[in-house]
């Protein structure tokens, strides 16, 4: 399957809607009673289609967004393997992560660029789980809360480590101590969202992103976004051989040489995603 067919394939779940249509892998929370609060088995079924998309060449982009008024309220713990006998020392460690931190980083990791197309409530690890996205769409009535504070708990899938990087450390702690809802107009200024638009305009905004991403050189894009991702986390040095090694492997790939053939010849590239 290449972009720009109109080929669509659908394996969805009750809880968990997935197509992939025109190289794009759609993966929609469906749970829009509840507002999304995701469920461990469905924190799993994410992954694994995240981890699906990052090994298929016929997807392209990826977009994760929800069903009815909510993106995603949380974490919703039942569902979640249960405990056998009194917890110890480790046992909180180590749900967290094999859950909400293996959650996140699968978003991060995935070698395809990955959408959130927010189009409502973002909370917790909802708000997390956009965050770790490459790219934020956010409808007008979308809102983002860093809502541990309110329960006495600390943050996790990730947010300390997020936040900071998005907003600053300053703007990220008043954010996590407070836990006031941040609208999606305030969270484009503060810069957590790319685009904001009207509702009924989100889909299509995600669409046109996703697709315009699925007809991309697609190797090009997982180098640049493990470089971009990289170089929050290392030095100088370290960031430029990454980039040097980066440019060495994209060179051998089919769509870096349409690419140069394509400006050679004067034409609009047509790549393949290899």
């Amino acid at each position: 399957m290449t972009a720009g067919t109109s080929t669509s394939t659908d394996t969805s779940t009750d809880e968990v809607l997935h197509r992939l249509e025109n190289g794009v892998s759609w993966i929609t929370l469906n749970r829009p009673a509840a507002m999304n609060a995701v469920t461990w088995d469905q924190r799993e079924q994410i992954m694994a289609l995240l981890a699906a998309a990052s090994a298929d060449p016929a997807v392209r982009a990826v977009v994760v967004t929800a069903t009815g008024k909510g993106f995603c309220a949380g974490a919703d713990l039942r569902g979640s393997p249960a405990q056998s006998g009194e917890r110890v020392v480790g046992d909180v460690a180590r749900m967290i992560r094999q859950g909400a931190q293996r959650f996140i980083t699968a978003v991060i990791d995935c070698e395809k660029p990955v959408i959130a197309a927010v189009n409502g409530t973002a909370a917790g690890i909802g708000a997390h789980l956009a965050f770790a996205c490459d790219l934020v769409l956010a409808a007008d009535s979308a809102k983002f809360i860093e809502v541990f504070v309110r329960r006495g708990l600390v943050p996790d899938g990730a947010g300390a480590y997020l936040l900071p990087r998005l907003v600053g450390p300053q703007r990220a702690k008043e954010l996590m101590f407070f836990g006031d809802a941040v609208p999606a107009a305030e969270a484009l200024r503060l810069g957590l969202v790319n685009r904001v638009v009207p509702d009924g305009e989100l889909a299509g905004l995600a669409r046109e992103w996703a697709e315009r991403l699925a007809q991309g050189p697609t190797r090009a894009l997982a180098l640049t976004k493990a470089l971009v991702n990289a170089s929050l986390d290392g030095d100088r040095g370290t960031a430029l051989a990454a980039e040097a090694t980066a440019q060495e492997l994209n060179m051998s790939t089919a769509d870096a040489n349409e690419g140069v053939a394509s400006f050679v010849e004067r034409r609009t590239p047509k790549y393949r995603g290899l």
